[in-house]
């Protein structure tokens, strides 16, 4: 493959991945939003919503984004060891956002989600594409 063949597949693979992303995400907020109107602590709704979308991605983009199949155990621990980084990156960024974030300001919640989610993405489909799915070539 060379690096002409190479760039309309990256364009693909990530058309894909952001409209994955973009369903995951919806449901991650809408798990985070249905927490959160069950009063539960903001950080724990965070932390399972984040888990619900994963869970999402996982499925839809080892099919759809990088047609990876079923890659075994390894490609399961390196998706599960770079989802928990992103899992604490994820988490750790919302609540430095609701802190740093004026408690008055109407849009707080869902300003620090948005820059959670945004960060955790680009870290996912960097990882994604050249560890977690890599296309292993044979000689």
């Amino acid at each position: 493959m060379t690096a002409v063949d190479a760039s309309p597949r990256l364009v693909s693979q990530l058309v894909r991945f952001v409209l994955i992303g973009g369903f995951c995400a919806l449901v991650d907020f809408g798990v985070y939003q249905a927490l959160l109107a069950l009063d539960l602590w903001v950080h724990l709704a965070k932390a399972l919503s984040f888990v619900a979308g994963t869970t999402t991605a996982f499925f839809l983009n080892r099919r759809f984004t990088f047609a990876a199949g079923r890659g075994g155990a390894g490609q399961v621990g390196g998706f599960a060891l770079l989802y928990t980084v992103t899992f604490f990156v994820n988490v750790g960024i919302n609540a430095l956002m609701l802190h740093l974030l004026p408690s008055s300001f109407g849009w707080r919640i869902t300003l620090a989600w948005v820059v959670a989610q945004g960060t955790a993405t680009v870290i996912n489909f960097v990882m994604l594409r050249t560890v977690v799915f890599r296309t292993r070539h044979t000689p």
